[in-house]
């Protein structure tokens, strides 16, 4: 069999299994994620410094090949014959190619399909400031983001403008017009394609991910001036997240940065994908949302008074992230153990369910 011919299998079977990723590494057989569990594709054998190499080859481009060998790793997105989509990073360690391959669905989940909370409708029927999807690598942002820019798409005759690296979901016009730019491909950063926004007319502006200051400057600057910005953090709350962002900046411009936020911000959702009783996964949540007294506790630097908010803001549409995953449990839906594996605090949570049983 070629290498072309096992890649084309691999996916297949990738896509058969609903796998969320595929993982190709040195040393192991090709292993597919389900459910959050790692399993080795059946009857395949451990796979060579030169399987994977070859199998790299396949997936790349010329000149992504040589960006491969040039900077030692790079993000794409593969389209596998109209089939299905997949965000791919390509790496060395210890001197050989790894592959990591995550499956993006063609159709673009709404927010229900998703099992997240209706209340965040709200940020999709928004105009004007900024929202960040938080939570650790492989949780879902990507996914939520897409949603509630196809909410818009729908709905309203925006110009959306998506910043990402690489282009995941592939977004059909409906009543919006959606410009998608990928970095290194049609642009040569985040940053740059940040500013270039201010001349292109839009009404939304996506950004995958926020990676330096400068990017969380100018999408500030951007919300602040009557557009709808969307992105991404690696942060595990949502106070954490205005501390992030916050510390990103010198300590000469920080209470600039949290005056700017207390009045941009529209909320932050910090999401987690937990395994269910029944199998598969389920978003657990904590939704702030930027109240006259969190805007307050941002600017006078009280950032840490922010989850007592979230607790006591349910009329508000707020969620704690333990009261979502206490709901989780008693609805039956995840089991105690593993809603406190996931916890931050889990005295509390305990306590939470206990009210409820």
């Amino acid at each position: 069999m070629s290498y072309l011919d096992e890649v084309e299998e691999l996916l297949t079977l990738a896509i058969r299994a609903k796998a969320s990723d595929l993982h190709i590494s040195v040393g192991h057989p090709p292993i597919l994620r389900r459910a959050g569990v790692l399993v080795p594709v059946p009857r395949k054998k451990a796979l060579s410094s030169q399987d994977t190499y070859q199998m790299a080859m396949v997936l790349l481009t010329e000149i992504q090949g040589k960006r491969l060998v040039e900077e030692r790793e790079i993000d794409f997105s593969y389209d596998f014959k109209g089939r299905a989509r997949f965000r791919a990073n390509i790496y060395f360690q210890s001197g050989s190619v790894s592959i990591a391959l995550r499956s993006i669905p063609a159709q673009i989940p709404t927010i229900e399909k998703l099992n997240l909370p209706l209340v965040l409708h709200k940020f999709a029927k928004a105009t004007q400031g900024f929202v960040l999807i938080t939570g650790p690598s492989g949780h879902g942002k990507s996914t939520t983001l897409a949603a509630l820019i196809d909410e818009i798409n729908h709905s309203r005759g925006d110009h959306i403008v998506t910043i990402e690296d690489p282009i995941e979901y592939i977004f059909k016009d409906d009543k919006a017009i959606i410009d998608q730019r990928e970095v290194y491909k049609d642009t040569l950063s985040f940053s740059r394609a940040l500013k270039s926004t201010f001349r292109q007319d839009p009404d939304v502006i996506m950004v995958g991910e926020m990676r330096d200051l400068e990017t969380m400057s100018t999408a500030l600057t951007l919300a602040e001036t009557g557009h709808l910005v969307f992105s991404t953090l690696h942060t595990n709350s949502a106070a954490q997240t205005i501390h992030r962002i916050v510390d990103s900046f010198p300590a000469g411009q920080q209470n600039q940065i949290r005056a700017q936020l207390s009045g941009a911000l529209l909320g932050v959702v910090s999401q987690r994908l937990v395994p269910r009783i029944k199998g598969g996964l389920i978003p657990v949540c904590e939704i702030l949302f930027n109240t006259p007294a969190v805007a307050n506790l941002t600017r006078e630097n009280k950032i840490h008074e922010i989850p007592l908010v979230i607790e006591t803001s349910a009329k508000d549409g707020m969620v704690s992230l333990n009261r979502s995953l206490a709901e989780k449990v008693t609805g039956k839906e995840i089991s105690l153990e593993t809603a406190l594996s996931y916890s931050l605090n889990p005295t509390e949570l305990k306590m939470l369910i206990g009210k409820k049983y």
